[in-house]
């Protein structure tokens, strides 16, 4: 019998919330080489957005171990683990934490996990500042081409190394393409988002108007797509959830909330609405129609000004007239989207890239573009949020792995998690600082 020519890899995920859960296993998967026998060990950031059992659940990725841990923490477990790639699936601030605290703790070693980092959907807001705090990992993936191109615009921009910057897709796109009869019966899903709009005059807009579309047209089934339940919180901060809103409205028969794994909805979907959510490049990947709303204005606060030019922004006043967007191919091609088939190629030069530097006999010491000289009023805060000091090494009273906090400390802790849970924003990050989350 041949000897097999599968390698085990090693690799670890450490995310701060569902949804950068879901890109970073995802992505593990995606851009691990050909023919690896993979182990995924995930580590779930404890803060605010730390997903719950149901929303890791929700996302369908399964890990051999996945455990909570503090920065910290990580930092200690991969100072004494081998691991062959690293995906920090995080904010950009704590992106830059890590970056910092593995650089201290690998020093003198010759080699290092694989570090990769990116984004979890389309990037609309904040470009240099989230790029700059990513920089100083072995692999930035970019979403798109368009991505790809303005992501090595602010590295050679400022003068740092762009050769990191590596062309993906997003790694949840796939699904059946949109059967061409429809479905029965036709079916209207909003997909809504946590943090866009904010107000509540302009949430309130968008649930009466889908609730308006669902009476004009009975023989159509109009879904709310949420996020998370009451109490969850996901990537960004939703203090005015949809289910409390329409606690108020009177909607019709048609109408009904739906939770899940958003391919699943989209397998029945014939419409997808939404304000600038990233669920509309899944749908745009299968065809389905995809409408993105202008009711609110075109505005990059809303995110939905990245869609210019995509063909998809339309109003409700148009969709309850009976429009159908019809996708700029040209556009589309740009956003990773790969509704042309050549989705399955789009992770093969990450995948080489990968495969090279785990084939070296050396890597060089990850190297952030953010110095404690060249941004001395910055970093050290960035690092501190994490319990790190300027040179990425814990401070003094970080919390330690290999002890359990003391019962006091796990009573302020379990109070800290609560008030997270319960969205109590204001109060919740000096309870933080207590309980050393």
């Amino acid at each position: 019998m041949p000897a097999s020519t599968t390698k085990s890899l090693r690799v670890a995920v450490l995310a701060d919330s569902d949804t950068r859960w879901k890109w970073g296993s995802l992505t593990a998967n995606r851009i691990s080489p050909t023919e690896s026998d993979i182990r995924l060990d995930g580590f779930l950031l404890r803060g605010r957005a730390t997903p719950t059992a149901r929303q890791l659940e929700e996302v369908g990725v399964r890990a051999d171990s996945l455990r909570e841990v503090t920065a910290v923490e990580f930092l200690r477990e991969m100072a004494k683990e081998q691991y062959d790639v690293l995906v920090l699936a995080l904010v950009g601030g704590a992106v830059q934490a890590m970056l910092h605290g593995l650089a201290h703790a690998w020093q003198g070693r010759e080699k290092r996990p694989v570090v990769v980092t990116g984004y979890v959907g389309v990037v609309y807001e904040k470009l240099a500042d989230g790029l700059l705090l990513r920089h100083g990992a072995d692999l930035v993936l970019a979403n798109s081409r368009q991505d790809a191109d303005r992501f090595r615009a602010v590295y050679e921009g400022v003068g740092a190394d762009a050769s990191s910057v590596t062309e993906v897709a997003l790694p949840f796109l796939g699904g059946e393409a949109y059967p061409a009869g429809g479905h029965d019966p036709y079916t209207v899903v909003f997909a809504a988002q946590p943090s866009v709009p904010e107000s509540r005059k302009d949430r309130t807009y968008l649930l009466n108007r889908l609730i308006q579309h669902a009476r004009l047209h009975p023989d159509r089934e109009v879904l709310l797509k949420l996020r998370s339940k009451p109490g969850e919180h996901t990537t960004h901060i939703e203090e005015l959830p949809y289910q409390k809103l329409v606690q108020k409205a009177d909607p019709p028969a048609n109408f009904r909330l739906v939770y899940g794994h958003m391919g699943e909805v989209l397998d029945r979907t014939d419409l997808l609405v939404t304000i600038s959510s990233t669920a509309a490049l899944e749908s745009l990947h299968r065809r389905v129609p995809t409408v993105v709303l202008s009711d609110l204005g075109v505005r990059e606060a809303l995110g939905n000004h990245h869609f210019v030019g995509s063909g998809c922004l339309a109003s409700w006043d148009q969709l309850d007239a009976g429009h159908r967007p019809s996708p700029d191919a040209s556009w589309v091609a740009r956003q990773g989207v790969a509704a042309d088939g050549s989705y399955e190629t789009a992770f093969d030069v990450a995948r080489f890239r990968i495969t090279e530097l785990l084939e070296a006999d050396k890597l060089p010491a990850l190297a952030p573009y953010y110095t404690p000289v060249t941004a001395p009023g910055y970093l050290p805060g960035i690092l501190a949020r994490h319990h790190l000091g300027p040179d990425g090494s814990p401070l003094p009273g970080a919390p330690a792995a290999d002890k359990e906090p003391s019962p006091v400390r796990q009573i302020v802790r379990r109070a800290a998690r609560g008030a997270y849970r319960h969205g109590v924003q204001r109060v919740a990050p000096v309870i933080r600082r207590m309980g050393e989350l």
